[in-house]
């Protein structure tokens, strides 16, 4: 089905709708194993990751369908990632030091990990065969 069909639309509202119902699962089931600081800390620097990969492969390879990249980013990842609790952890942070290492951990290492997302889709880039080739 086409987006410009109704039910292409539903389809893909249904699909994010699944992928945001995994996304904060899986989310809830970090906030189970790790302290509050650490597991927020771990979802948004992994959807960091994941997401620089996913915008990074659409403008190198784009192997990754649109709608995929619609329910993986929208979704999953907009559930699993969660800088509100990211805002709230850094305005209640009661020391100086904590709330030092909950920004510079998420802004730094979420940064970072859009970066290292970008190298490992360049290399993907670099693999792929061209089309074409030499001619005898």
């Amino acid at each position: 089905m086409t987006a410009a069909h109704p039910l292409g639309r539903l389809e893909t509202l249904a699909l994010i709708g699944i992928g945001g119902f995994a996304g904060s699962n899986l989310r809830y089931f970090a906030l189970g194993l790790l302290s509050d600081l650490q597991a927020v800390f771990l979802v948004n620097v992994l959807g960091c990751f994941v997401l620089g990969f996913l915008v990074y492969e659409a403008e190198y390879t784009d192997y990754i369908g649109r709608e995929s990249r619609i329910v993986f980013t929208t979704g999953f990842l907009s559930s699993l990632t969660t800088y509100s609790t990211f805002a709230i952890q850094t305005a209640t942070a009661a020391e100086p030091l904590v709330l030092i290492a909950v920004v510079a951990g998420n802004y730094g290492l979420g940064f970072a990990s859009v970066l290292a997302s970008r190298t490992l889709a360049r290399r993907l880039r670099d693999r792929t065969p061209t089309v074409g080739g030499e001619t005898a």
